[in-house]
């Protein structure tokens, strides 16, 4: 592990795993040399790469005394490889970024001042798909509804129960929070699983005394043209069970909170974003059990009695279909 001094202006950490990404790490390191905001230090877990990502975290934090290098000799997944730097945090504030996506030139300074100005706990930006182009590299997408309705408009000193469709911003890297809000929540990633920062992002919400949110595009999120990161494998039992597990967890942190609102908005939201696809793999799927999987949790979500509008709409004639027959 090589340790330089923390920089002593230094308001945020950002954790940096990445294991086996070497095509994309310069660039995501690039975008964090090119912040406006300069006072930050970065935390890069090399999470057991067999490719050039060690070497090029290694160049990093021997160039810029605002990068750490952790080694991890065996992989041991991306929530052991963020609890890693979780544990080296020595600043105000924390946030989060992949090491095969962007983050964009003013994302920490806009982050920073908001939480600054404000006094909340945690701050929420926006985020757009980097997609193959076609001709070899990404260009990025629009900022999706869902994405939209979460950090649009700007918020300030807001509450979960105020603005309950922020629950649906579920991913780590898109917000910026208070490290006394870890402590004092205890918090840290599940380890052993997929799609972990469903339910820490859930347990953030309940959790802080106020939220901003920004309609700032803070990360570009790379879909990889070789379809090998997490979310282009939900087609395998195995990260379905994960996604599915996940997903439910993030509603239970929501109902055990009392946060209704919240909770009723997440549902919707996973009924009409994250379902259709799950079901139209099942559909064509050779493994009966993904396909009663799927259905089983059609049937857990559908069995809210706030729900009925959504069972009704006929543009959702397949999930009725997939909580009848499978």
């Amino acid at each position: 592990m090589s340790t330089p001094a923390t920089p002593v202006s230094a308001l945020v950490t950002v954790i940096v795993p990445g294991r086996d990404v070497a095509a994309f790490a310069a660039e995501a390191l690039a975008s964090l040399r090119a912040q406006t905001l300069t006072a930050w230090r970065a935390i890069l877990i090399d999470d057991g790469s067999v490719d050039a990502t060690s070497d090029l975290f290694a160049q990093a934090a021997a160039s810029d005394a605002r990068f750490t290098l952790v080694r991890n000799d065996a992989p041991r997944g991306l929530g052991a490889a963020r609890n890693a730097g979780l544990t080296l945090v020595d600043t105000p504030y924390l946030g989060f970024l992949d090491a095969d996506d962007v983050m964009t030139p003013t994302a920490l300074e806009r982050l920073v001042e908001t939480l600054t100005a404000s006094g909340s706990d945690v701050v929420v930006g926006s985020y757009v798909r980097l997609r193959p182009d076609g001709r070899g590299g990404y260009a990025a997408g629009e900022v999706q509804p869902w994405v939209r309705a979460a950090t649009t408009p700007a918020r300030r000193g807001a509450t979960l129960a105020a603005h309950p469709e922020v629950s649906g911003n579920v991913v780590a890297w898109s917000k910026l929070s208070r490290v006394e809000l870890w402590r004092r929540g205890g918090l840290r990633f599940p380890e052993n699983t997929h799609y972990e920062d469903q339910i820490v992002a859930q347990r953030l919400y309940t959790l802080a005394r106020a939220i901003d949110v920004i309609p700032d595009v803070v990360v570009q999120w790379r879909e990889r043209a070789d379809g090998t990161s997490i979310t282009q494998t939900k087609d395998t039992v195995a990260v379905l069970g994960d996604y599915l597990a996940a997903l439910r967890a993030g509603i239970a942190v929501l109902d055990a909170a009392g946060q209704r609102a919240a909770a009723r908005a997440r549902v919707r939201l996973i009924l009409e974003m994250d379902v259709p696809p799950l079901i139209r793999i099942a559909q064509g799927h050779p493994d009966a059990a993904y396909r009663r999987a799927v259905g089983a949790f059609v049937r857990d979500l559908t069995a809210r009695a706030d729900l009925d509008a959504i069972l009704l709409d006929p543009e959702h004639a397949d999930l009725r279909s997939a909580a009848a027959l499978w």
